[in-house]
């Protein structure tokens, strides 16, 4: 299996990572462990998690995700064959004694003594960026994570964060997650991609298939309450929305692969991209996903795909 570093770190990762969004929210615990055991079985090695998923569903409170992940390490003894991100401050912020409690919490979860990856989860504008990247330093300089990441920052915001990390002498951050599939382009291109390039990033998008549209589940306003998630899809109805299906469907017939392996190809073939970001509540649904990992469209596959999503 192909395996793509993720910036300038020593992390080396396969083209595709595991969303654990999912676990112990709309996939219950066997068929998380199912999913993750085939994942690592397949040559799959990156798990992206957070300590908020999934404290939106009923019953939940956070922390969820990561519990279901340390439950299956333990299990399965494969840590030292995974890269686990995760991340902090999406709802508390990221001052720097809410940074530490919370890595403590997120290891404790997870069952391991070491993050990978530890992200940002957002931009807190209200805490400079020497307390909140000097905390991750702390971190590091602990054993408590290996890499910084960024994620949902803006260009200026990324220019920033590296050089107060090479002014205050901190490991810079390596990865930017961020919004982008074929339907929402214009969520990274340009400055964004730019300044993620310029300074060494490793980009990891989420909501690689927008909210499962692009696997040509939903197609019509009848479609949209096949899922949980269906009504987030009336917005890709419109516009290119179609037009970028009817490409997809014309590569799909041409390379005998499902719509959301060719989406996914057609993301890992982009600049800069290091892994896109894709979850799965069955079997079925990984298996289309790891397949985009084998997957090489030709330029005039790419090119059509350009141009529909343009």
């Amino acid at each position: 299996m192909e395996k793509r570093r993720i910036g300038n770190s020593e992390l080396q990762i396969a083209p595709l990572a595991l969303g654990g969004n999912v676990f112990g929210w709309t996939a219950d615990e066997p068929t998380s462990f199912a999913v993750l055991d085939e994942f690592i079985a397949s040559g799959g090695n990156m798990i992206d998690t957070a300590d908020v998923y999934s404290a939106w569903a009923p019953g939940n409170s956070g922390g969820e995700s990561e519990t279901v992940i340390g439950r299956w390490l333990k299990r399965s003894g494969k840590r030292d064959q995974v890269v686990i991100a995760t991340k902090v401050g999406f709802v508390a912020g990221l001052a720097p004694e809410t940074i530490a409690a919370a890595c403590d919490a997120s290891l404790q979860r997870l069952g391991t003594d070491c993050i990978d990856l530890y992200y940002q989860h957002t931009d807190d504008q209200t805490v400079p960026l020497a307390d909140s990247l000097g905390a991750f330093e702390e971190l590091r300089r602990a054993g408590k994570i290996r890499a910084v990441g960024l994620s949902q920052f803006t260009a200026p915001r990324i220019d920033e964060a590296m050089q107060v990390a090479k002014t205050e002498n901190f490991e810079p951050p390596c990865a930017l997650q961020t919004w982008y599939n074929l339907v929402e382009r214009e969520k990274l291109e340009g400055p964004l991609r730019d300044a993620a390039l310029s300074n060494g990033l490793g980009i990891l998008p989420f909501y690689s298939l927008a909210n499962g549209f692009l696997t040509g589940k939903y197609r019509s306003r009848e479609d949209l309450e096949k899922s949980v998630r269906g009504t987030r899809n009336t917005e890709y109805l419109e516009g290119r929305g179609m037009r970028v299906l009817a490409a997809l469907d014309e590569v799909a017939a041409e390379t005998g692969a499902p719509l959301a392996t060719v989406a996914l190809a057609w993301t890992m073939a982009q600049p800069g991209i290091t892994a896109p970001i894709a979850s799965a509540t069955s079997l079925d649904q990984l298996r289309e996903l790891l397949a985009s990992m084998a997957l090489e469209l030709t330029a005039a596959q790419i090119e059509r795909l350009n141009a529909a999503s343009a």
